[in-house]
């Protein structure tokens, strides 16, 4: 049989990543369409992913396939139209301004509670998770709150901000253990209702607006994996609102999935598929938006444990995929299990990284060590 330009061409890109069309490695993959190739090759990311759900082709072990390719950047071997054309949309359009802001919780966070009861730790933290000395998903998550309630210093009766608060978890946490009041945001009508039904009996009140809408001052701001939905345009607004929460002596935690190239956008298939309207920060986009509004404190990188998180929730979507699958098709399962096997695999290749960058109002005066134990510097019973 005749191989086509892009057959040829693909077929080479992957060897070159030790990765074989119909091998026998876990990382190789099998083609069952043909058509797979030259999409692949002329839509790249979009291309790959839908064919995927088509069920175009296959693979055993999708983290290290992903983990091969981005490490061989071949992301960058094929046409960058599709980059090219969201990074101009991004540039010359605020994808995120407050119009657009509750796009994402309607389509992802809004999916079902009971997809990411299934697929989360008992907290239901939907962020990446610390696995120093940890060995289950609850204990490194459990860490990761700590690390950051502990760099905040947190002390009983503060007021705390929790930006993109999710089903209330960290606030839970917070309030439980640190004896703080929190009010969280959030864009997701599925998360507040949620984390109310959680949060009864505790000092923690959940708003469902957008982080525009802020008022009020708070001695310590945390804000878990929701910079990602800010977007280049918004940044100096989000320094600039956050400054004005703050109390003179407050801190601000920012935990973001980072890029090591700046850009305005993010891929096609990540927009139409799991987060609309987002895009990943660089350091140097966070470190110029935030200069003369903030002080930064500490820059804490952890990148790879993100791509243990991402695997335990895809052993956990897998375990119970026969109970969701009363809910949710076949080309949900292989959309779900194609976004978290790849982002495992590109938090592995170091493609992304996660990062915890600690601000203050003013500056801190005299010393503060930040610590990158979790273990808990205080705590109430």
């Amino acid at each position: 049989m005749v191989k086509s330009i892009y057959e040829r061409r693909l077929r080479e890109l992957l060897l070159s990543a030790g990765i074989t069309v119909g091998g026998t490695n876990p990382w190789d993959i099998t083609v069952y369409d043909r058509r797979f190739y030259k999409r692949v090759i002329t839509e790249s990311h979009l291309g790959i992913g839908e064919s995927y759900m088509d069920g175009w082709w296959e693979c055993e072990a999708l983290d290290e396939f992903f983990y091969r390719v981005l490490r061989a950047r071949l992301d960058g071997k094929v046409s960058q139209l599709m980059r090219m054309l969201s990074n101009l949309a991004g540039f010359v359009v605020n994808l995120q301004k407050p119009s657009r802001s509750f796009a994402v919780g309607e389509t992802h966070y809004n999916i079902g509670n009971d997809l990411y009861e299934a697929m989360l730790d008992r907290h239901m933290i939907y962020s990446c998770a610390y696995w120093r000395e940890a060995e289950t998903l609850d204990q490194a998550q459990e860490n990761k709150l700590r690390l950051i309630f502990n760099k905040l210093r947190l002390r009983p009766g503060m007021r705390v901000l929790d930006i993109g608060c999710g089903w209330g978890g960290a606030a839970r946490f917070a309030a439980k253990h640190y004896g703080v009041d929190v009010t969280g945001v959030t864009v997701s009508s599925e998360q507040k209702k949620k984390a109310d039904e959680l949060n009864t009996g505790l000092p923690v009140d959940i708003q469902l607006i957008d982080y525009r809408e802020l008022q009020g001052t708070y001695d310590r701001i945390y804000s878990i994996g929701m910079f990602e939905h800010v977007g280049v345009k918004n940044y100096r607004a989000f320094f600039d609102i956050t400054r004005s929460c703050l109390e003179d002596d407050g801190l601000l935690l920012l935990h973001t999935i980072g890029t090591r190239r700046s850009s305005s956008n993010t891929d096609k298939w990540t927009h139409k598929y799991i987060f609309p309207n987002s895009m990943l920060p660089s350091a140097k986009q966070i470190a110029t938006a935030s200069e003369g509004r903030l002080v930064i404190e500490d820059w804490h990188a952890f990148g790879n444990d993100y791509s243990r998180t991402l695997m335990a929730w895809h052993r956990n979507f897998e375990r119970h995929w026969p109970e969701l699958s009363r809910r949710y098709d076949e080309r949900f399962y292989r959309m779900w299990r194609y976004y978290l096997l790849s982002a495992a695999g590109s938090f592995r290749a170091r493609n992304v990284q996660l990062w915890q960058v600690l601000f203050s109002r003013n500056g801190i005066t005299g010393d503060y060590h930040v610590d990158r134990e979790w273990k808990t510097v205080q705590t109430i019973p």
